[in-house]
């Protein structure tokens, strides 16, 4: 059995380091995690941004839009 680096997210999971310096690039504003979607959510933009393998896409045109 190998060890998993300190460095090495697991599969599905962002760095919280990332998360905490993260803001959305439309309006600047904080956003939420969504663990069970990978998601990162902008409430006021009213979008969700895909997370795809451990890695925020910050495209608006990426995002999902909110009800």
């Amino acid at each position: 059995m190998t060890a998993v680096p300190p460095t090495e997210q697991p599969t599905g999971s962002v760095d919280p380091k990332l998360l905490e310096i993260l803001v959305c690039p439309l309006t600047k504003g904080p956003l939420e995690f969504d663990a069970a979607r990978q998601e990162l959510i902008s409430r006021k933009a009213k979008l969700a941004y895909p997370i795809r393998d451990g890695i925020p896409i910050m495209l608006p045109e990426e995002a999902r839009r909110l009800e």
